[in-house]
């Protein structure tokens, strides 16, 4: 029993990782490597792609090797979503196979997605056969910009611990800074990068380190 409590309590925190727009689960571990080896080693991470085949240009084409993958289209005011059901569908059919998780973890739009999810669950739009998302990591994210997707997303603060990535140079800086201020405990990690998942400079391996044994903390309480 003994040996069984020592185990659960050093169980790492799960995270289920959704990359960036025409990217893929590769690149997103690719760009997370950027991370020491001993902050990496403190989380268990999944990547996944993405359902949809890239429908066009990659921004990151002659950087990463493709297939490229997106979560949902969108118009260009990022006002109406396409296949953004079916998204949220294969999300959670992928967790229900391949979990539980404990968290989320994203980057840009993947990121917006990973934000929005806690709530849609609490509302009982999304995720409603899997645990509930408990952590959140939230690298170059935003806000959903739809009513009734805001109206469902955001009506109440997203609750859980979440972590930040705010890019001094990112374009979604303005919007990643009103996601923060809907979550009730965010940490924020400001960076001088833009539109990327940077690398940890002291501090910010500090802050990171913090909030990786704060939410080991809170697993190793729960029962499982």
């Amino acid at each position: 029993m003994e040996n069984q409590n020592k185990n659960t309590a050093a169980r790492k925190p799960r995270f289920l990782c959704l990359h960036g727009f025409r990217t893929s689960g590769e690149i997103m571990k690719k760009q997370i490597h950027k991370w020491p080896q001993n902050v990496l080693d403190k989380l268990d991470l999944v990547f996944v792609d993405a359902p949809f085949p890239c429908t066009g240009k990659s921004d990151v084409e002659g950087i990463f090797d493709p297939p490229y993958y997106e979560w949902f289209q969108f118009n260009k005011e990022f006002t109406e979503y396409t296949k953004f059901d079916e998204c949220l569908q294969f999300t959670e059919d992928y967790m229900i196979k391949h979990g539980p998780f404990d968290g989320l973890l994203g980057f840009s739009q993947g990121a917006i997605l990973s934000g929005a999810l806690p709530g849609l669950q609490e509302k009982g739009v999304a995720l409603r056969k899997v645990p509930k998302v408990k952590f959140l990591i939230i690298i170059g994210g935003a806000k959903f910009l739809e009513p009734s997707l805001v109206e469902k997303a955001y009506s109440s603060k997203i609750g859980c611990p979440s972590l930040h990535f705010i890019g001094e140079n990112d374009f979604l800086k303005q919007h990643g800074k009103e996601l923060i201020e809907s979550c009730v405990e965010p940490v924020v990690i400001h960076h001088p990068k833009g539109h990327t998942v940077p690398r940890l400079d002291d501090k910010s391996l500090n802050i990171m380190t913090d909030f990786i044994e704060r939410i080991q903390k809170d697993i190793s309480q729960i029962k499982e």
